[in-house]
């Protein structure tokens, strides 16, 4: 590792071959509404085992779409966790909706069905459970829950491309309505900024194309009648688009996604050899039935005092560890609109005890090494403090 070199929490891994394509995307016809964009979202629905997936220019975008073609609206309330970034939340706000918080599961970090107030479930048309740090949420708990209560499931899947829950993929959505993905440079794969809704659900489809292409539809039947220029804006939509160039990045980041994941898990086994049984700190802990995609590593320091001197003598070295995440209703915005009274006891303990550490496909071996090795040394020279 090269003298003064930072290592970060998460980066993007970018080689040869996806400069290549770009470049010679830059080079062709389209560079923004093209064949690219198709065929990535042909292969994205391939991977993750759904019908269909449609692109958008961010995560967040893509959130935004999914909520307003699942019918929510001015008026209506949806569930979701508040260990999760702001996005999640603030989508169900753009659409006139009002957001409500379960507590966590103390040891994923993950919203869980039996923390979910009642009264909120009965208000609420959607939930959006967020398969955090890459853990895939006990979907089947969250069937359960929307069968129950009559409710839309939409899985924020930003941090989970390519877990596994059961014998199906996330945004496979053989257990919710819809899945949304991320494509920012932290996360498994990258088109730069960028997002998609995968879904099995038609209807659904011709919905999200029109909202990220400001409301427009061009009907066959409407220009043979007045001209093949004929188009109409059906609905207010956004200008929400993946253009070319990103998707072609997207594909060829795609065929390595399977690497890069296989890396992560890689990365965790060693962090987990290394540090089983910490006196000071607790790793993640293994789910049944599930495989981690680790967006995240995140481990739990037994005392919460300690860690932002731990967070910073880590920087000091080099090591950029981050915090995931201030909970959304703790935020001075949330606080005086929608959940001033709110108390979520788990989940503020999850954030007060948890630091992210390192983990990337590209990540060597000297790092993993030195992060390791730093890490136990920082909790040891603590013992004196």
């Amino acid at each position: 590792m090269k003298r003064g070199q930072a290592i970060p929490y998460g980066c993007q891994f970018i080689d040869d071959s996806d400069v290549e394509v770009v470049t010679e995307t830059l080079k062709s016809s389209f560079l923004t509404q093209g064949p690219r964009v198709e065929e990535f979202e042909e292969k994205l629905a391939a991977f993750c085992g759904s019908k269909y997936a449609v692109t958008f220019s961010s995560g967040t975008a893509a959130l935004h779409g999914a909520y307003f073609v699942a019918g929510l609206g001015e008026g209506d309330s949806f569930v979701t966790t508040p260990n999760t970034f702001l996005a999640t939340a603030n989508a169900g706000i753009y659409v006139g909706a009002t957001p409500l918080f379960g507590d966590v599961d103390s040891q994923t970090g993950n919203l869980t069905t039996d923390r979910i107030n009642e009264e909120d479930l009965e208000r609420a048309s959607l939930v959006v459970p967020v398969h955090f740090g890459g853990q895939p949420v006990d979907l089947d708990s969250f069937e359960e829950l929307a069968t129950s209560h009559r409710l839309k499931v939409i899985e924020d899947g930003c941090h989970a491309l390519g877990a596994t829950y059961g014998k199906s993929k996330i945004g496979g959505c053989q257990y919710s309505d819809m899945t949304t993905f991320s494509f920012h440079p932290v996360k498994h794969i990258t088109t730069g900024e960028g997002g998609a809704v995968t879904t099995n659900d038609f209807g659904y489809v011709e919905q999200l194309k029109e909202f990220r292409s400001h409301g427009v539809v061009k009907d066959p039947a409407t220009q043979e009648e007045n001209g093949s220029w004929t188009y109409e804006m059906r609905s207010l939509g956004f200008n929400y688009r993946m253009s070319d160039l990103q998707a072609a990045l997207g594909i060829t980041q795609l065929s390595k996604l399977r690497d890069f994941v296989e890396r992560r898990q890689e990365i965790a086994s060693c962090y987990d050899d290394a540090f089983a049984g910490h006196p000071d700190f607790e790793t993640p802990p293994k789910i049944g039935g599930t495989t981690n995609a680790y967006h995240l590593y995140p481990i739990r320091l037994n005392d919460p005092s300690k860690r932002r001197t731990v967070y910073e003598y880590l920087r000091q070295k080099n090591i950029l560890t981050q915090v995931h995440y201030i909970p959304v209703h703790t935020q001075p915005f949330y606080r005086e609109r929608f959940t001033e009274e709110t108390s979520l006891p788990l989940a503020e303990e999850y954030y007060a005890r948890e630091l992210s550490l390192p983990i990337f496909p590209n990540m060597t071996e000297e790092q993993l090494e030195y992060v390791v090795q730093t890490v136990l040394e920082t909790f040891k020279n603590m013992k004196s403090y």
